[in-house]
Parts: C-alpha cells; sequence; structure tokens
C-alpha cells in the first residue's frame, strides 16, 4: 500500500508504483509499451521525467477497469491517481 499525505499523495512513488502494477501482467505491459510508444530501454531510462509517469498513469485512465484494478491494489482511490497524473502535468 502507498502512504500518501491525506490532503495530497506524492505522484512519483504512486506512479512508480501503478507501472509495478502494470508490469505484473505481460499482456498490460506490452500493451502500455505499444499505446505509449515507449521501449523498455526508453521507459528505464526516463522513468525520473513527470512526462513518463504521467503516460503510465493515463495509460490507466484509459482503460477503466485497468484504472480500478491498480488503484485497489494500491490501496488509492481511483481519483487519487487522476489527482497523481494531473499535478505530474503541471
Amino acid at each position: 500500500m502507498i502512504r500518501q499525505n491525506v490532503n495530497r499523495p506524492d505522484p512519483e512513488p504512486l506512479a512508480l508504483a501503478a507501472l509495478a502494477w502494470t508490469l505484473r501482467d505481460e499482456a498490460r505491459a506490452q500493451r502500455l509499451l505499444d499505446t505509449t510508444g515507449l521501449t523498455p530501454e526508453l521507459l528505464r531510462v526516463a522513468l525520473e521525467e513527470p512526462g513518463t509517469l504521467s503516460a503510465i498513469l493515463r495509460f490507466l485512465e484509459a482503460h477503466e477497469p485497468d484504472l480500478i484494478a491498480a488503484a485497489d491494489d494500491l490501496g488509492v482511490a481511483p481519483a487519487t491517481l487522476v489527482s497523481a497524473r494531473e499535478e505530474l502535468e503541471r
């Protein structure tokens, strides 16, 4: 479970945890790469970039069942993942 400030979650660790959740399923991981245009190498290099982290969360937002399942697994509300993406895009 991601620990967070009640008022404002830290978006970077949340996005990284969402990435880890995404990568646990091979088909979902491949869909992430296909839809974002990222390669495994580029993903590794760009993990600290806010744009990459927001793309991961946007990927989950694009498929509501994944967004809900990831949020449930991470112990946060789906809206928390959306808010984290919005913060990363500022």
